[in-house]
């Protein structure tokens, strides 16, 4: 990268020297003889980096390191309490150079938020590599910060019109402020991990891990080592300690998903640590104290399970301190609109680059739709139209739905619950016909030339000739006769 490097010295000679050096390495020097002109300079021009003079007239190195630090504490607050990061450096980032170094100065320059400490006489050589280290630490901290906003943007709750998601958000932003374990209830593709994420950005611990176990993925003696971590020696194989998620998740939040899976001893287990956050590692003997923020979630009926005996009633009560419900997509279809606009306008969706819309007769067949996988479930209905769509209109041929929406009817039907059994029987019966009779139109429309068909489609030519002998599908056109 290409660098803004402010020079801060009172010898003309050494700044000079500087300044030959910063653009002999390609980067762009501004030079300050006193302290006073070196902030003006700093917030004026918006540095990358800064190498500071300890001793400088009017004011000194250590005042101006001492007010930077003062302004950087105010624009990125949350960086105080996060160690061996950006957040332990001022911004931009500052190394003093002195003739009259000593340790004790050295140690307070760091405290105060210095990035390094150059003693005079210095080699070019020995500033050089300083200064290339520092702009590394600048980008390495710039690219973070994208990828930080990047995961934040795709984990945020859409804005919702609907009442009763507006009233649970609500809650979520109450108990946010607060260390109170928080149970999320929902089907599944509700998005309660999207909330429990938005809770932690929202919570005094934003900047600590954010760490999500999903306790139906292991077996018991895998999630108790998954959870708590091991000791050397606790089974073959363990050569060394290894932390668990509960110690990756220290000052921050951890997310347990599909808690009512969880096995009756884990949840004694877990019970332990909500009470008095102390645990034991697997194999160990010495107990490990905790300041974790514990989120649950899960899609089953708890009350039933505990009145079943498959869990804990004293668990339960320890992680309902707020209970968050969240509706599915068919008792908040007024926010539609909204997601649809949201999934179709992300710029991650699946690498593609293209603006589409979406057809009233499209939209129609997804205000008919029962959604029984939710807001996950139209997000992969809507991420694969657009992959499906060539041009930049979404029609209903696109969305792949099932054959319940091919019949529309002019005024929203009156909800019902629709037969689990019945819709999922007929989803895979009607998805293969439809998917058969896509394949076949699209072979007429293009003359019953498989190249040309596989494009429209977006499929590889390979795959369509292994779906037409799947699907028995004649690859070439009918005679008269038939």
């Amino acid at each position: 990268m290409r660098a803004k490097i402010l020079i801060v010295d009172d010898d003309r000679d050494i700044l000079l020297s500087l300044e030959n050096r910063i653009t002999w390495m390609g980067h762009e020097p501004l030079t300050a003889a006193n302290g006073r002109d070196a902030l003006r300079l700093i917030q004026e021009e918006g540095p990358d980096l800064v190498l500071l003079d300890l001793e400088l007239p009017l004011l000194s190195g250590l005042d101006v390191l001492k007010q930077v630090s003062e302004i950087s504490a105010r624009t990125h607050p949350q960086d105080e309490s996060t160690p061996q990061t950006s957040a332990t450096y001022t911004t931009p980032l500052i190394v003093m150079l002195t003739a009259y170094g000593t340790i004790e100065r050295a140690v307070q320059a760091m405290q105060l938020g210095a990035f390094d400490f150059v003693p005079k006489p210095f080699t070019a050589d020995h500033l050089t590599v300083v200064i290339n280290k520092a702009l590394d630490t600048v980008t390495l901290h710039r690219q973070v910060e994208t990828l930080r906003k990047e995961v934040d943007a795709q984990f945020e709750p859409v804005a919702t019109t609907s009442k009763q998601m507006s009233n649970q958000l609500t809650v979520a932003k109450q108990a946010a402020a607060f260390s109170a374990t928080v149970l999320l209830l929902g089907e599944t593709g509700t998005g309660k991990e999207v909330v429990a994420r938005a809770i932690h950005r929202w919570s005094p611990r934003a900047t600590k891990p954010f760490i999500a176990v999903n306790c139906a993925a292991f077996p018991e003696n895998l999630l108790e080592n998954e959870l708590f971590g091991h000791e050397k020696g606790a089974f073959t194989g363990a050569i060394k300690r290894e932390p668990g998620k509960i110690e990756s998740a220290e000052g921050g939040t951890l997310f347990l998903d599909e808690i009512g899976d969880m096995p009756l001893t884990m949840q004694s287990h877990l019970l332990r640590i909500l009470q008095d956050r102390t645990f034991y590692r697997v194999g160990g003997t010495q107990e490990v104290q905790t300041d974790v923020r514990f989120l649950a979630a899960t899609n089953k009926n708890l009350k039933q399970a505990i009145r079943e005996g498959i869990f804990r009633e004293d668990l339960y009560f320890r992680l309902a301190v707020i209970t968050i419900a969240l509706p599915p997509l068919r008792d908040r279809m007024e926010d539609l609109s909204t997601l649809v606009e949201h999934f179709l306008s992300r710029p991650s969706n699946a690498g593609l680059c293209k603006r589409v819309t979406l057809s009233d007769e499209a939209f129609q067949a997804l205000q008919c739709y029962p959604w029984p996988g939710n807001v996950r479930e139209l997000e992969n209905v809507l991420t694969r139209a657009l992959i499906l769509c060539p041009g930049d209109t979404i029609e209903p041929e696109h969305l792949s739905l099932t054959a319940l929406t091919t019949s529309i009817p002019s005024t929203p039907p009156v909800h019902q619950e629709p037969d689990t059994d019945l819709l999922f029987f007929s989803y895979h019966k009607r998805m293969d016909a439809y998917s058969q009779k896509l394949l076949e139109t699209a072979l007429r429309r293009n003359g019953w030339n498989q190249t040309k068909a596989a494009a429209e489609l977006g499929l590889q030519r390979t795959y369509l000739t292994k779906l037409l002998r799947q699907k028995q599908i004649p690859s070439k056109p009918p005679t008269p006769s038939e």
